[in-house]
């Protein structure tokens, strides 16, 4: 890598720490920082510095919020009793995309994964158990991705709460709208054949 003044090369290997962020693309990064006014890399600033000292995990649902509890599970419109069990809270954003969906949500914050050290004791599970425990939901709904630590994660959980009474659904998928099913492959189409329905006449 070039030599940079220690202030960039800092700035640089900070950026490099981002998902998907390679040298070059920090590089980048750095350089229009550089270029920008101050008024931009003081605002840019103060977001990170906000992002940190603003934001937590609410304590329902685990969802990262500015409020706790967060907006979902605060709001009068929305199925308290009916709750859909996501992986990251980045998830929430695809199933309200659906607009399909008016119940509230639960954040795992991971997948069991015993090759990276990811146990039963490292996902935020306790809560939602408490609360099926206390007999405050009707449903949960495992909408964990369709991955083998997604659907190992779905099976523990869906394991612990069936001792409590309440509906224990998982997400059908399959062949994706759209596609062309002579590129489906085995496992994909074993999901879309098991999340099969009825059509109505």
């Amino acid at each position: 890598m070039a030599r940079y003044a220690e202030p960039m090369a800092r700035l640089i290997e900070e950026l490099r720490k981002l998902p998907g962020v390679g040298t070059k693309t920090a590089q980048r990064f750095a350089f229009h920082i550089l270029r920008s006014n101050e008024e931009d890399a003081a605002a840019l600033a103060e977001a990170v510095r906000g992002l940190k000292a603003s934001l937590r995990l609410c304590s329902m649902c685990n969802n990262v919020t500015d409020v706790d509890p967060c907006a979902y599970c605060t709001s009068p419109t929305r199925n308290q009793r009916q709750v859909c069990v996501v992986e990251e809270p980045t998830n929430i954003e695809a199933v309200e995309r659906s607009r399909g969906y008016s119940g509230v949500y639960h954040v795992l914050h991971g997948t069991l994964s015993p090759l990276h050290g990811v146990g039963p004791e490292q996902l935020r599970a306790r809560s939602l158990v408490a609360r099926a425990e206390r007999g405050e939901l009707d449903e949960v709904i495992l909408a964990t991705s369709p991955t083998l630590e997604g659907e190992a994660t779905a099976n523990w959980l869906a394991g612990i709460l069936r001792a409590f009474n309440v509906r224990i659904t998982r997400i059908a998928t399959g062949v994706p709208a759209g596609s062309d099913i002579e590129y489906a492959d085995e496992v994909t189409m074993a999901h879309a054949l098991d999340g099969r329905h009825e059509l109505k006449p």
